[in-house]
Parts: C-alpha cells; structure tokens; sequence
C-alpha cells in the first residue's frame, strides 16, 4: 500500500510540474475564464455537491465529530452562493503575473526592473472545510501556480465533487485539468509523500490544527508556508473610547470561536479597569464566554461574570478556539507590548486607544503579521483584505506575511534590459 501512495503521489507530481509551465504563460483571460466556468459549475452542481456532503456528514457523525466540526463540514446552498462569489471575485482582480516593478537605468545604460512570477506547484494539506478546494483552486490559477490539493478524510466526498466543477472549468478554458489535483487517497501517507516531493513541489501550505502544521514544519522538505497558532490579543489603552473598547472586544471574541483571527487575550491598562472591566464581562456573561483572569482583573469583575477562574501562566500562551478568554491587567502600553511579543503568537494583535502617536508606536513595535488601530482582530482575513480570498494566514517573515492571496503565490524575479550593452 505504501509503495501504491507512493507512485500515486509521484505521478500528480510529475503532471502537476508539466501543467505549471502552461499556467505560467497562461493568459489573464483564460485564467479567468476557468475561474467563472468553475462557478457556473458547481451552480450546475449543487444537488450532487449537497448528495456528496451528506454522505461526509453522515460519516462524521458515526466518527463522532463534535458540532464545530461538522459545522465546518458542512455545505449548504448559501455556501455554495459563497464559493460561486469567491471565484468571480478572484476573477476580477488583477492578475500579478507577468507585472513588472521598480524599474531603473543603471550607470552603465541597462535598465533594470523586477518582474512578478509564479511560484510553480503549490502542496496544499487543510482540514475539515470544503470551500477551501475552491479557495485555494481559484488563487493558484489565477497566480499561475498548479496545486495538489490533499483535504481531510473526513471531506473526501465533497472535496472530489467539487473537484469535477474545478477540473470541469479548466478544460472549458483550455487549460490542462492537471493544474489543480484534488488527492483522491485518504491514506495518511500521501500527506507524507507530498510535503517530501522536493522536485515536483515547490511550496506547501498547511491549514489546519496545531497538530497538523506542526508535522508538516518538522517533516517538509520543501518550503512552507504557515502560521502554528492565532493567539490573538486586544489592548485597551489608558486613552482609548470606552464604547469603542467594548463593542471591539465583544466582536473580536464573540464574532466566531474556532477561527485564528478571533482574540484569545484581552489586556486593559490599569487605570481604566474599573470603568470597563465590569461593563465588558456583563456583556462577555451574554455569549457564555469562561474567564480566566489575572488577580487584578478577578477583584474587579465580582459578581458582574457568573464563569470566572484564575488564570495560569499557560493561558497567557493559549489558543483557546472556544468561548475562553484570558484577560490581564497591565500598568501602560509598554507592558502590553511586552505581554504580546512574549506570549503571543504573531498573528493579530489591536490596540484600542484615541492618542494616535501612542497607537502608531504600537503598530512599530509589535511583532506580529497584522496589528490594528481602534478595529476588531475580525478583519485579518483575506476577503477583507482585497485580495478575494486566502490561501491561509502566514506569520513567517521571509516572503509572505499575513493573509496570503495572489501575490503571496508569486515571487519576482529580475529583468534587464538592453541594446548591445556590455561589460567592460
């Protein structure tokens, strides 16, 4: 069996790598072409897409998948609305490849520039949730990059289904229908065999749990593309809007639990504890939100929050996913500061505060690949961002940052340009 995963994976590989060279030239028009003839097919699609789901559903169920993850399972005719509308947004945004930057005439008469390029085959592993197939189907394309897509077992049924709309779309464009292949194994060596693949892949890119990425990180050899956790935190200033404050910490938590954008810490400056804190946990009382708080933090909130225990120091450090939020006093924003480069995981962190020089000097000084001003930790998201969609959130430092859309597919490259020039 291994040996058939094995020669199974080699061969996506190998046409994977031959269908990049024709999605690198590939014209902006035909690329776009595939993406809206991918909605229209899964519109042709939907009660067969449905049937798919159902039969993923049902296995999960028998599995024991708790709620969370059959919700994030499942598909809907409004969740299908939202793929079809994903791909024609990608569609209309403007095509990276091919854009030619930061152009100069050196000293010696050449001119110089650098032009965007598409990265090649792109791995990508992900859990659970089957928009992702288009998702990341309509980012490559469109970025000129062929991907091997490997989706949880659990989404087998949807993720092919909808595999048929994407392949069908690219053959209506004229495109090679190896320039996205959705895995068909469930076997978990695939997922092994794919991150190793070093001369069929060029990059991976792991979206889901801790537990996942962290095995693609120490097994991969090839680059990755990641983000481990999002310990999201909110800093309420000494000089920040009381109203504002509390409406952006209801949403930052409250909007979505199991996502990596949602705030895990809340962090108050000190002098403004005893006019926020009892407000904010009323309202935290509303959604059921547990509180784990600092002794500063746990004297103040009383009564006013019926689900209430004393933080550890390993809850300054935890993704918690769930209706949890740690909260903990600090004496000013330098102590913030520290508290989120420390314990934080560089993925979103906001401050809430009307003194913009102080919130300016946040944004310098706190490491992470989103940091906002008076705005819910909600918004790093690549919809929100522009870019039509994500391929995932990344919090490396080299190449891409942040929410990864059609340029964190690209690279560049340099261009020169001459008439007969020489070196001397």
């Amino acid at each position: 069996m291994a040996m058939s995963v094995v020669n199974y994976m080699q061969k996506l590989g190998v046409q994977a790598k031959a269908a990049s060279s024709v999605l690198a030239i590939a014209p902006t028009m035909a690329k776009n072409k595939a993406l809206l003839a991918m909605a229209s097919a899964l519109n042709a699609s939907r009660s067969n897409l449905i049937a798919a789901n159902e039969k993923d559903l049902a296995a999960g169920k028998a599995r024991g998948l708790d709620d969370a993850m059959l919700d994030r399972l499942k598909v809907t005719n409004e969740g299908i609305d939202a793929m079809m509308v994903g791909l024609q947004q990608v569609a209309a945004l403007a095509d990276p490849v091919g854009e030619i930057s930061e152009m100069s005439f050196r000293p010696s008469g050449i001119q110089l520039g650098k032009m965007r390029v598409p990265l090649g085959v792109v791995g990508i592993i992900y859990e659970s949730r089957p928009n992702v197939t288009v998702d990341a189907a309509s980012l490559c394309i469109k970025s000129g990059n062929a991907a091997i897509l490997r989706g949880g077992s659990e989404a087998a049924h949807s993720n092919q289904a909808i595999a048929q709309c994407v392949k069908q779309g690219l053959l209506e464009a004229g495109l090679p229908s190896a320039s996205v292949q959705v895995v068909e194994t469930t076997d978990r060596a695939a997922v092994g065999e794919l991150i190793t693949m070093a001369e069929y892949v060029d990059v991976i890119v792991p979206r889901g749990g801790k537990s996942l990425i962290k095995r693609v990180s120490a097994e991969a050899r090839i680059p990755v593309i990641k983000h481990l956790d999002g310990n999201c935190h909110v800093y309420i200033d000494d000089e920040a809007n009381a109203s504002k404050a509390i409406n952006i910490a209801i949403n930052a938590k409250t909007r979505r639990y199991g996502v990596c954008n949602a705030m895990e810490s809340l962090l108050i400056a000190e002098s403004r504890v005893a006019e926020i804190l009892p407000q904010l946990a009323q309202s935290l009382q509303e959604f059921n939100i547990e509180l784990r708080l600092c002794p500063q933090a746990m004297a103040q909130i009383g009564s006013y929050h019926s689900t209430i225990v004393a933080a550890t120091e390993d809850d300054w450090y935890t993704e918690y996913l769930a209706p949890v939020l740690s909260i903990k006093v600090v004496a000013n924003m330098d102590a913030a500061i520290k508290h989120i480069n420390v314990y934080g995981s560089h993925h979103t962190d906001v401050i809430v505060s009307e003194n913009y020089t102080k919130a300016r000097e946040f944004i310098a000084r706190v490491d992470s690949s989103s940091v906002m001003i008076n705005a819910s930790s909600a918004f790093a998201d690549g919809f929100e961002y522009g870019l039509g969609a994500e391929i995932g959130i990344s919090t490396d430092k080299i190449h891409a940052r942040g929410p990864v859309g059609l340029q964190g597919l690209t690279s560049q490259k340099y261009v020169v340009f001459g008439d007969g020039h020489i070196r001397t």
